[in-house]
């Protein structure tokens, strides 16, 4: 029983990209720049995909990775993991999003380091540099306490500037504690478990939000900020920017 692993949740259908993770990526599908990533960035961490088609696992397999399937009526990623977990059995679970290609060592290594604190479930943020993607209600806010604990999540701009309403700009954002959530997570084994028996939350329904579970259950969430760059793709728009990424 490994005392750490990353588990990536993956599923085949999605509404702005459709099939994004077999989206093609200067040729190659996108979920295989993640698992490159991640067996580059933390060779040391046991890694596994968590798919609901085998046309996911095909691909994964085919490329040297590990795939396990799961339920294909799973709500969201972390009961996917949950179910993953059963299999792999590790102690604590680092969820990296299959979306999410640019993930660092030092991002793996921080929630590696958190979820070994208090909190059964830790995440990490990022500051917003530009107003237009704290406007962005794909790019999800998180604020927090001044002990690292997550207060809430929002597709909704917070903090909200009250005297300046929505004619904040970059420096404001920049200046202030604005910050975007990463799609990575932490998990200790037996809360993963218990995750996926908690009632679904009222306020995860209405943000499609999982992690809101989380806190409207009364569990608290550990996080960090990181300055590493990342990208999420969710859209054609952002499949393009991370090819001119890697361009660049």
């Amino acid at each position: 029983m490994p005392a750490f692993a990353i588990i990536v949740p993956c599923r085949l259908e999605s509404t702005r990209l459709p099939r994004k993770l077999l989206h093609p990526i200067r040729g190659k599908p996108l979920v295989l720049w993640v698992a490159e990533r991640i067996s580059a960035q933390a060779p040391d961490f046991p890694l596994w995909f968590a798919v609901d088609h085998e046309l996911l696992a095909e691909c994964i397999e085919r490329a040297g990775f590990r795939a396990l399937m799961t339920d294909t009526n799973h709500p969201s990623g972390t009961d996917r993991i949950a179910q993953a977990n059963r299999t792999v059995r590790a102690s604590y679970v680092l969820n990296v999003q299959a979306d999410e290609p640019l993930v660092s060592a030092g991002q793996l290594h921080a929630l590696a380091r958190l979820i070994q604190g208090d909190c059964p479930m830790a995440t990490l943020c990022t500051p917003f540099k530009r107003v237009v993607d704290f406007y962005n209600v794909n790019q999800v806010k998180v604020v927090m306490t001044r002990t690292g604990r997550a207060l809430y999540f929002s597709r909704s701009w917070m903090p909200y500037s009250r005297d300046l309403g929505l004619t904040v700009d970059d420096a404001w954002v920049a200046a202030n504690p604005c910050h975007k959530h990463l799609g990575l997570y932490a998990y200790q084994a037996d809360f993963l478990e218990k995750f996926s028996t908690l009632p679904p939350g009222k306020l995860e329904q209405i943000e499609k939000l999982e992690q809101l579970r989380v806190l409207e259950n009364g569990h608290p969430i550990a996080i960090d900020v990181t300055d590493d760059p990342t990208i999420g793709v969710d859209t054609p728009e952002d499949a393009v920017r991370f090819e001119r990424m890697l361009e660049a």
